[in-house]
């Protein structure tokens, strides 16, 4: 997920946020160091827990305490200990959690930042103290090409989302014209564009307009969109943003077909729009979730997940287990130190739950791959993937 950044206040604060991160930490003194003869070391995992958008970050964090849970009941040489940051969202939180988890806690190894604002405060402080991290879930582009050392995720990016998205509402709908709404934030704009973008090249005729996610009167909006009459409406935005325009849309006689992105692939969606509201709505996300699945390791990792938390495991839970366990399967390989652990990632190729876990040399994972799903009577569902699916 991209994100949050001009949510809280733009650049320059996060600028700031960096460079007060960076002075606190010092030059590369690192934590978590282990050594030889370690029996212990202490991951992190560092998200939005407790803010607005913790629906995101519940269950990945989730799934990386169930993967280190299962890894300490082989009961290996060197046990593993994670540790929760909370950032409700905010990059400026992020950087003060991340100086305690370097400085206090010494980790070894962090999986996330959950959001890309974070983690664009963040990996620079992890650059500078040699400390590895795997995040679930920020996809802004740009981290890629940040240069990081240390920095990995396990999802496609934002160039592949919203092309993939739109070439499946090409393919399936053949909508003449598409309407891009977003709220204001860099993600939600962002992939709008994107969408748009791919779109506009193959003909379709495009208007868009952006909202305050905050705004409580969005009705010079939804007029415009009824004005233009599209056949295809995409959303920019988490949840709270993207159900709250969807119940206005409908509520307006709008039935043209909705999409949004990962940012909205949960139940809230449904709660903030309307069970009947949400009928049809289509989503896209690098994220592979077990609804309903009958695949055999999505069902043995979602009855795992649901047996510990009682619940079932929704956006980015195999994607939090799967960054937990490159971090545990380079320290069961013998990594005892930051650097060490590191090193393994690097050589890091095995079977996820979520795909396969092979990272470039720039951090990215291999695959590029985009799921679509579908909400039918108020449950989200799983498409398939982007390139093959059918919009039933």
């Amino acid at each position: 997920m991209r994100p949050k950044l001009v949510r809280l206040g733009g650049i320059a604060a996060a600028g700031m946020a960096i460079s007060l991160g960076l002075a606190a930490c010092g030059g590369g003194s690192g934590g978590g160091k282990g050594g030889e003869g370690a029996t212990e070391l202490t991951i992190g995992v560092m998200g939005d827990l407790t803010g607005p958008d913790r629906a995101l970050v519940i269950p990945p964090a989730n799934g990386a305490e169930l993967a280190v849970e299962e890894y300490n009941k082989k009961n290996p040489k060197v046990k593993v200990k994670l540790k929760r940051y909370d950032t409700q969202g905010k990059a400026e939180q992020a950087v003060n959690q991340v100086n305690q988890a370097i400085k206090k806690d010494k980790i070894a190894a962090l999986i996330g930042p959950a959001f890309s604002s974070e983690s664009r405060a963040v990996n620079p402080i992890l650059q500078t103290n040699k400390i590895p991290s795997v995040t679930p879930s920020a996809t802004a582009t740009d981290l890629g090409k940040s240069g990081w050392k240390y920095w990995h995720r396990v999802v496609a990016n934002d160039d592949a989302q919203g092309p993939q998205l739109a070439e499946f509402v090409l393919r399936t709908a053949q909508p003449k014209k598409a309407f891009m709404l977003s709220d204001q934030g860099e993600y939600g704009v962002g992939l709008a564009k994107s969408v748009g973008d791919t779109m506009k090249a193959k003909g379709v005729q495009i208007a868009e307009d952006k909202v305050d996610a905050q705004a409580s009167d969005v009705s010079s909006t939804v007029a415009k969109i009824k004005s233009f009459q599209p056949d295809f409406i995409f959303a920019g935005g988490y949840y709270s943003f993207t159900g709250k325009m969807l119940k206005q849309i409908r509520d307006a006689g709008i039935t043209a077909l909705y999409a949004s992105g990962d940012g909205s692939v949960d139940p809230a969606l449904v709660d903030a729009a309307g069970k009947e509201q949400a009928d049809n709505v289509v989503l896209s996300c690098a994220c592979k979730i077990p609804f309903k699945s009958t695949a055999t390791e999505l069902k043995t990792f979602a009855d795992a997940y649901k047996a510990k938390w009682n619940t079932d495991p929704l956006i980015y839970g195999t994607e939090g287990y799967d960054a937990a366990n490159a971090i545990l399967k380079a320290i069961e390989a013998g990594a005892t130190t930051s650097e060490q652990i590191n090193e393994k990632l690097k050589a890091t190729d095995f079977a996820g739950v979520s795909k396969q876990i092979k990272f470039q040399e720039n951090g990215e994972i291999a695959t590029s791959l985009i799921y679509v799903y579908k909400v039918t009577k108020g449950e989200i569902s799983l498409l398939g993937e982007a390139d093959k699916a059918a919009l039933q």
